[in-house]
């Protein structure tokens, strides 16, 4: 469940970042105000008046005229009732809030489902990155592509495993961008129609490329966290992104075609127990018995048959679901 609040204020001058000093990006007139600030935040109310008070500079700055979407998941220690009051008078602003944490990517899919415009910037409230970037990730939509990261540069807490991690993910997946969790940019439509499942936010990029979205990458500025702790971190972090990175692979390699490796690797198992069938027929039949007599071989001539006839199966089924799936993919297509 999720209430709403909309309400509007002024802006404020704020000092821009160091981000700033950088060329002043050219932001097409069709984008000042066709996109929204998508803001998943939980426990972080110590950032949200600095995070409020960043957009409306940045906003007032460069003539932007976006609308804001902050996705309270389920904090607990005041952080919607601080966007309330924060943002109170901003105009194109929208709070929501999950009553339990969720997660990210469900706010990321909570929020987009309730923006109202083509593009969305999804930025983190804990402030490590500057708005400032907003408009440079604008302008580099306005070129036509559908998805644009960031990189994140400079010395940063768990670079070397974000770094591993993002090499893997290039290797299994053959992206064309070096950093898949960092601030990003996108139509608000792939948000709504790739299929995420529970902390899948760090493989929107891989599911999005998959379906042919055009995915491009700048170089962004990483800053220490203000204020508050990091929600993601710690070791078991990486077990799970480790894991999560195997089943996305799994999903996009075979989920179109799951008789390629349930079937396959079934009439593999069925032809090594016929062989072993075989083999054990020729000793029994030249009068040799093996050390470890018939039985064992026969056992194993069961087990490979028993489980390669399953695994052949269970991969007829699976084809049968993905066609039924494609076919109401199709239809949902037809009738938009």
């Amino acid at each position: 469940m999720q209430t709403t609040a909309i309400v509007e204020s002024p802006a404020a001058a704020v000092e821009p970042s160091s981000a700033a000093a950088r060329r002043v990006p050219v932001v097409p007139e069709a984008l000042r105000s066709n996109f929204t600030v998508l803001v998943p935040a939980f426990d972080e109310v110590d950032n949200v008046a600095a995070l409020f008070a960043e957009l409306r500079a940045t906003f007032a700055r460069h003539g932007l005229d976006g609308e804001i979407v902050l996705v309270d998941d389920g904090s607990r220690d005041g952080t919607y009732e601080a966007a309330l009051r924060e943002s109170a008078g901003m105009p194109r602003v929208k709070v929501l809030r999950h009553r339990r944490n969720r997660g990210k990517t469900e706010a990321m899919v909570t929020g987009a489902f309730a923006a109202g415009t083509e593009y969305l910037v999804l930025f983190d409230a804990d402030l490590q990155h500057s708005p400032e970037e907003i408009p440079r990730f604008l302008e580099k939509l306005g070129e036509g592509w559908d998805i644009v990261t960031g990189r994140k540069m400079g010395a940063y807490e768990k670079r070397a495993v974000s770094s591993v991690y993002n090499r893997l993910s290039q290797t299994l997946f053959d992206v064309p961008v070096r950093d898949l969790n960092s601030m990003k940019a996108f139509r608000t439509e792939i948000l709504r129609e790739v299929p995420l499942r529970h902390d899948w936010h760090r493989f929107f990029v891989v599911l999005a490329h998959a379906q042919g979205y055009s995915v491009s990458e700048i170089d962004i500025e990483l800053f220490p966290r203000r204020a508050g702790v990091a929600k993601y971190s710690g070791r078991s972090r990486v077990l799970v992104g480790v894991g999560d990175l195997l089943v996305v692979w799994f999903y996009l390699k075979f989920s179109e075609k799951p008789m390629q490796f349930f079937g396959g690797t079934g009439l593999i198992l069925i032809a090594v127990g016929l062989l072993v069938g075989l083999v054990a027929v020729a000793l029994r039949v030249l009068g040799w018995m093996p050390p470890f007599g018939y039985r064992p071989l026969l056992t194993l001539v069961l087990l490979l048959e028993t489980v390669g006839f399953m695994l052949f199966g269970f991969g007829f089924m699976a084809e049968l679901i993905a066609t039924l799936r494609a076919e109401v993919d199709s239809l949902r297509r037809d009738r938009e």
